[in-house]
């Protein structure tokens, strides 16, 4: 990694999308699961007709192997033995001016705490501000019961920036929604506290 903060011995790996991880992309997308709860819990998740449209699609995809030199998204992989453990994206906010959000996910609560997101998240960083030189800033969005991603934007040198006081719901109760940034010369400086 660039970021001179992020001197740890690698466990995770970021790559593409591979036959071998439908499977387990399938489980943790079917049911419930304690993920679900914190990622964007405002928003619907993937119906089973929408999962079992969408692996077929994917896997197609992945035979073909014409993946964009530009990712979108990136699966977070054990280096250990290549399992899939969630996954990392990107999304805009303004194309017009070059406003870039980012997400992250790891499905399985066992791993959560042990430093995956933040190497994972500082892979996806480094990425994304050398493969698009006219980013002058990331972001990330998430809710005020979130506590595991605002300390994690926080540890990569994120700022809160926004706070739109009670503007997600869930389960019936009001939470702020927040947005974290960075700027470029700030992920070069490695300022995370």
């Amino acid at each position: 990694m660039k970021n001179s903060i992020l001197k740890i011995t690698p466990t995770v790996q970021l790559r593409d999308w591979t036959l071998a991880d439908m499977e387990l992309y399938r489980h943790w997308n079917t049911g419930r699961h304690k993920w679900m709860d914190f990622d964007g819990p405002y928003y619907d998740k993937l119906s089973l007709e929408e999962l079992d449209n969408q692996i077929p699609r994917l896997e197609e995809y992945i035979k073909a192997d014409k993946w964009p030199s530009l990712r979108s998204r990136q699966i977070i992989a054990s280096l250990e033995d290549d399992k899939l453990l969630g996954q990392v994206s990107r999304y805009w906010q303004s194309r017009e001016t070059n406003w870039l959000s980012i997400g992250i996910v790891i499905y399985d609560e066992a791993d959560w705490g042990k430093g995956i997101g933040y190497e994972a998240l500082g892979l996806w960083i480094d990425y994304l501000f050398e493969a698009m030189p006219e980013l002058v800033r990331l972001d990330m969005r998430t809710w005020s019961g979130n506590h595991g991603m605002m300390k994690l934007g926080k540890k990569l040198g994120f700022k809160q920036e926004a706070c739109f006081r009670k503007a997600r719901i869930i389960k019936g109760v009001y939470y702020d929604s927040i947005g974290m940034g960075i700027l470029r010369e700030e992920w070069e400086r490695g300022t995370a506290e």
